[in-house]
């Protein structure tokens, strides 16, 4: 069986995330989406526990898709895995650059990993946690850019932000 392994800080999760992770369980026999700590990231929006579970209820109509989160280096936690295969989804080409450099890191750690990208569909390509963020963070209809589910969530969130930063 292959695992493909689509990590991510998912700070929220966003429809964008959710599709490469939809079409990478179309390629794959099992998809982990694996949440990782990004130590470059300092003050996420959403805690580790909180990421899980939202990843969890946008990812379960994927009967092959499972999500763990970690914070151990990627590569490390890759060699739990049989064959594993990185999945990333490519919105520019400034993310190609950046997400190549991560793949000769990891593979200098772990030689057996391979990296597959996949390039974002066309309307996700502006599309990132950061962006939602930022505009939830200023009351934007987030309809559209995260699953229906986590708006009432991630809103709620923005405006605990506000509050204690208005």
């Amino acid at each position: 069986m292959r695992t493909a392994i689509c990590p991510g800080s998912f700070d929220p999760i966003t429809l964008g995330h959710l599709n490469i992770i939809r079409r990478t369980a179309k390629i794959f026999d099992h998809v982990v989406v694996c949440i990782m700590k990004n130590s470059t990231k300092t003050s996420p929006m959403f805690s580790v526990e909180e990421r899980t579970d939202m990843v969890k209820r946008a990812c379960v109509r994927y009967e092959n898709v499972t999500v763990e989160s970690s914070d151990i280096l990627l590569a490390e936690y890759a060699k739990r895995f049989e064959k594993p295969v990185i999945v990333k989804g490519l919105r520019a080409a400034s993310d190609f650059e950046y997400e190549f450099q991560m793949d000769l890191i990891n593979k200098n750690i772990n030689p057996k990993l391979e990296t597959m990208f996949l390039t974002a569909s066309g309307k996700y390509t502006f599309l990132s946690s950061s962006v939602v963020r930022e505009m939830a963070k200023y009351g934007a209809d987030l309809t559209g850019l995260v699953p229906q589910e986590l708006i009432e969530e991630i809103e709620e969130k923005a405006r605990q932000w506000r509050n204690n930063n208005g």
